[in-house]
Formats: C-alpha cells, sequence, structure tokens
C-alpha cells in the first residue's frame, strides 16, 4: 500500500521533515495501525453481552453505558494536546499503554471495572481525536478513505470477537474473565505502535499564520456535531441495551450475546464501505442520508420484530452505526483545510457529540422505566435520526464554513 511521509498538497505548513517515515517503516505502519484499530471498541462491547449473564441491574449497565461516551468527551481535548506536545505517533502510543492499565485494571470486580473503563475511555479519546490527522499525513491522500475504511473494519472485528466470547466464557468461568479478554489485544496494540516511537516529529514549514474563525463559530463544526453526536448516541445505547431488549423479547443469553456479535461484525463491514465509497467524492451527502435510512430501518426493525429477525435486524444497524461512524471520521479529513483544522474540528466535534452520547444509555433506560417497554426509547432513537440528518447535511458538502 502506497505511503506518504507528508500531507496533502493544500497542507504546506504540515509537511512532514525528510526523516520522517523510511519505506521500510511502511509495513510496520500498518501493522501498528491495524492493531490500534482493533482496541478501540473492544472493552466497550462487552458489557452488553455480559449483562444478563452477570446479573448486572439495570444502573450498572447504564453507567458502564455512560462512561465510554462521556470520558471520551471530556478528554478528547487531551487528543489535541498530545499531538502539539508530543506527535500523533508517541501520542497514539501512550494511549494503548493506557488501554493496556484499563483493560486489566477492569477484571479487578466492580470498582476496578467503573475505573478501568474510565482509564479506557481516555485513551480511546486521545486515540479518536488523533487518527483522522495520522491517516492524512501518513499515507497518500488517495488512501485515506481506504484506510479510514481498514480503521473502522478492524475495530468492528475486533469487538464482534470478543463479544460473541464474553457469554461463553463467563458462562465457563466468570464475568470477570470474560472481561479479561480485552488484555491481550491491547498489549498487541501497544507493541503495535511502539515502533512509531522512532519516526522523528513532523517540523512544521514556515508559513504565513492561517487566518480562519474558531471552530465553535462555524455551521460546519456544528453540522459535523450534530450528526456525529446522534449517530454515537444511537450507536451507545444500543451497544448496552440491546441483549437486554432481545432477551425481553424471547431469546436467550446465548443468543442475544450472538446477536450483539452480529451488530458488531455489522459496524465493521458499514465501517469499512462508508468511508471506501464516501471518500473519492467531494459531496457526501447521499452516503450521510443512506447510513441514517439504515439505522432507522434496523430500529424499526427491533421495534416490529425483535425476536424472529433479531440477527437480520442486528447486521442491518450494524451496517448503519458503523457507516456513520467511520463517515464522520473521514468528513473530519475532507472538511480540514489542514492538519490544525482537521483536529480542531475532531476535538470540538468529539467532545461535543460524545457529551451528547453519553446520554443515549441512561435516556434509552429512562424511557424504558417510565414506559415498560423498549418501544418508546427505540422509537426515540428513530426521531433523533431523521432530526439530525436535516441538521447534519452541511457537513456532507464542500461549500467552505
Amino acid at each position: 500500500m502506497p505511503l506518504s511521509t507528508a500531507s496533502a498538497p493544500s497542507s504546506a505548513p504540515d509537511q512532514a521533515s525528510p526523516g520522517r517515515a523510511a519505506p521500510a517503516s511502511g509495513a510496520l505502519l500498518v501493522v501498528g495501525f491495524v492493531l490500534l484499530s482493533l482496541n478501540t471498541r473492544v472493552a466497550f462491547g462487552q458489557v452488553g453481552p455480559l449483562a444478563p449473564v452477570a446479573g448486572w441491574g439495570q444502573g450498572t449497565v447504564t453507567v458502564l453505558g455512560l462512561l465510554p461516551p462521556l470520558c471520551m468527551g471530556l478528554f478528547a481535548p487531551l487528543g489535541a494536546l498530545a499531538r502539539r506536545r508530543i506527535g500523533e505517533e508517541r501520542g497514539l502510543f501512550w494511549a494503548s499503554v493506557l488501554l493496556v492499565v484499563g483493560a486489566l485494571l477492569r477484571t479487578a470486580g466492580l470498582p476496578g471495572l467503573y475505573a478501568g473503563t474510565v482509564l479506557v475511555g481516555i485513551a480511546v479519546a486521545v486515540v479518536n481525536v488523533l487518527i483522522p490527522v495520522f491517516v492524512r499525513a501518513r499515507f497518500a491522500p488517495r488512501r485515506i478513505g481506504t484506510m479510514m475504511g481498514v480503521y473502522a473494519l478492524a475495530m468492528g472485528a475486533g469487538s464482534a470477537v470478543v463479544a460473541a466470547l464474553v457469554a461463553p466464557v463467563a458462562d465457563a468461568w466468570s464475568w470477570r474473565a470474560a472481561i479479561g479478554l480485552a488484555v491481550l489485544p491491547a498489549v498487541l496494540a501497544a507493541a503495535g505502535m511502539a515502533p512509531q516511537l522512532r519516526v522523528e516529529r513532523r517540523i512544521p514549514a514556515a508559513a504565513a499564520p492561517v487566518r480562519r474563525r474558531p471552530v465553535g463559530r462555524t455551521a460546519l463544526a456544528w453540522s459535523l456535531t450534530a450528526f456525529f453526536g446522534i449517530q454515537t448516541l444511537v450507536f451507545y445505547a444500543t451497544l448496552a441495551w440491546l441483549p437486554s431488549i432481545l432477551v425481553d423479547a424471547g431469546l436467550s443469553r446465548t443468543a442475544a450475546g450472538t446477536d450483539q456479535a452480529v451488530l458488531i461484525l455489522g459496524l465493521a463491514v458499514g465501517g469499512f464501505l462508508a468511508p471506501v465509497l464516501a471518500a473519492a467524492r467531494a459531496d457526501q451527502r447521499p452516503h450521510l442520508l443512506a447510513v441514517v435510512a439504515v439505522c432507522v430501518l434496523g430500529l424499526l426493525g427491533v421495534v416490529l420484530a425483535p425476536a424472529t429477525g433479531a440477527p437480520l435486524w442486528a447486521g442491518i444497524l450494524g451496517i448503519g452505526m458503523g457507516g456513520g461512524q467511520a463517515l464522520a471520521a473521514v468528513l473530519f479529513a475532507r472538511r480540514g483545510t489542514d492538519h490544525d483544522h482537521v483536529a480542531a474540528l475532531s476535538t470540538m466535534t468529539q467532545t461535543c457529540g460524545y457529551l451528547l452520547a453519553a446520554t443515549g444509555p441512561a435516556l434509552t433506560a429512562a424511557l424504558h422505566s417510565a414506559t415498560g417497554s423498549w418501544t418508546a426509547p427505540l422509537l426515540t432513537m428513530v426521531g433523533l435520526l431523521l432530526a439530525g440528518s436535516v441538521l447534519s447535511l452541511r457537513a456532507g458538502h464542500d461549500a467552505r464554513p
């Protein structure tokens, strides 16, 4: 796969220094990138399948569903800080080390599970902000869509494998053993990113200061935030509660865990296809509307036939949500005028978007408690997606902010 040590031509101030990446580092770069990508949702995909098996109450599931997006929102600015202080490569490596620490801590009973989830959330917050900048800087411009697709595909595949294994492992041993499945891939991610410590930091070329409005005062940034925030709210609410919805519909706990794995496998498929299809075009509005439509179809399927069509609806919903998550990263890279602008858009969108998404699991639980049914929360998510599709259209095309 062709690699480039320089950024896109429009980003002269961000050109890499000559020694930034030797040709021989290309294979290690891709391997490290894939290993890190495998880990960015593994820990979060364990809670839903484990909830019925471990006997956790609604409060525990709600908190564990709320912590990841809350931490990723609150700590997204750390990604921009890490980029300025130590560069993308070192920032991603130290984030992968924090992933290992968090994965280990999560095996230490419920208090450790809460604390470790916070650490994993912080690590993933840094990764989320740095990945679009890293991809734009280290891969040839024509490969941005492909590499963002690889990122989402690996992310979904890693989560799907672990989600399929946690219920059988918990039944055979304990939920702590099932949680411990996330440790090995986290260690591999840290090892895979370690060679990037040898890469020289970029030395920005002298250039006239770029004058632009703060991203928080642009329609582009808020449109991106609306798209990403609503997509991510639906993502985390579904990830936390889909197995419980299916168990209440009459499925066994094992079947519900398997359907969660189908959902996450769908995330991988949609996450690969959306950026590959969208990155080559200047206008991503058709792709944006398509992922919303697929998500709505999956949610309505769960409302109308949760037991008889569960694997089908889980797969469709996963494809839509995976496409939405990955498309957002493409939009950061495509709408940003240079690396600093990409980082600023990514930081603001993920800070605000994840804080909005943190309400998803709690909102779902509250609506379920108030109505005694899962229909109200599922239809509420449908309504949010439809409203968000209108608010998000500005983010889908290339008009300048």
